[in-house]
């Protein structure tokens, strides 16, 4: 008796154990580069209306987080993974490691902005890479704004320019892969020769070169930096005490920016793949691409999210920005980055 007693217990307890555990939370986890950001409150709005939590996994830079998810691709580290951006987008298709969805959202979302017919990786925002000036600095010394980029090798902006490695950096590869749309592969090199010439500052990413060079955020030299065309009004938002204006702006003649577009896609070998549809979905609606703005100073992909009255404010419209297939850059990105260091820095 005492033996059933106790085997009743058991299965009890078993029982017990097993509800507990079927209560625990969902989890999905969403891969990205460090630079990921989104408010708290809208990731809430996802988790309670779907019983999950949310894994954020930052992966650094990313080029870096990009290799750890191919490097993992037999065994995901994550379901999602959030910023593959059109100068990486080739290499990452290449390695297969996206399992295509073809999210109703994309109905919302230009066909300009979708580079994968597969839809493999999803269109989440853009942002557009432009030469950065400080407008008080040139108003002081009377210079004319270069207005082409053939125009930044003009002896009057000597020493003026800081740029970023392509080798290390998202901004600084877009600016090259500008350059190679403005003066193709066989004028390129010589503009950046003459830049050279003209005594550009180069650092390995944009941190350095933003608030270590620039005169509107340092106490460095530089009036002239490679940055964003949303760069000015995250001048403002955070300011201390607060501005009017933005004290920079960019230059957005044609040719002068480039475009850059962050995906979002759904890992292979996920096992909550429905799960992941929901969150994709998610990321492209309404609520999640009207936080993006203040989040990353990026636009929304989505024509019918509404912009923040500083970013429409402060951030230009660039006229015509360059743009290269994600094809050509994955064959040639190497050869190219390897003939600008030789270039520019050897």
């Amino acid at each position: 008796m005492k033996r059933l007693i106790y085997l009743a217990m058991i299965l009890f307890l078993a029982t017990a154990v097993s509800a507990c555990g079927s209560n625990e939370p969902v989890v999905i986890t969403l891969m990205s580069h460090d630079s990921f950001a989104i408010s708290e409150e809208t990731l809430a709005v996802f988790e309670e209306e779907h019983g999950v939590t949310v894994e954020l996994l930052p992966a650094g830079d990313t080029g870096a987080a990009l290799n750890q998810a191919i490097l993992a691709k037999d065994a995901p580290l994550a379901d999602l993974f959030f910023g593959i951006d059109s100068t990486f987008m080739g290499r990452a298709l290449a390695a297969d490691i996206f399992e295509p969805y073809a999210s109703p959202l994309l109905a919302e979302i230009p066909d300009g902005l979708e580079l994968d017919s597969e839809n493999r990786l999803l269109p989440v925002n853009y942002g557009d890479v432009c030469p950065n000036y400080d407008k008080a600095w040139f108003a002081e010394n009377s210079l004319p704004l270069p207005e082409t980029l053939a125009d930044l090798t003009d002896p009057v902006y000597e020493g003026l320019l800081v740029v970023q490695n392509p080798a290390t950096s998202s901004p600084g590869l877009a600016f090259l892969l500008a350059t190679i749309a403005e003066f193709g592969e066989d004028g390129y090199l010589d503009f950046w020769a003459e830049l050279r010439a003209n005594d550009i500052l180069v650092t390995n990413g944009w941190e350095e070169a933003y608030y270590g060079s620039f005169t509107v955020t340092s106490d460095g030299e530089r009036p002239l930096v490679v940055s964003y065309a949303s760069s000015p009004p995250a001048e403002v938002i955070f300011a201390d005490p607060p501005l009017d204006e933005a004290p920079s702006a960019s230059l957005v003649a044609s040719g002068m920016c480039y475009r850059q577009v962050e995906f979002v896609g759904i890992l292979a070998g996920t096992e909550k793949r429905e799960l992941a549809e929901k969150l994709v979905d998610f990321i492209l609606g309404q609520t999640f691409q009207e936080d993006l703005p203040l989040n990353m100073f990026v636009y929304p992909a989505n024509e019918n999210a509404e912009l923040p009255a500083e970013f429409v404010a402060w951030t230009q419209v660039p006229e015509e920005t360059a743009v290269l297939s994600p094809e050509i850059i994955d064959a040639n990105r190497e050869q190219w980055i390897e003939a600008w260091t030789e270039t520019v820095l050897r």
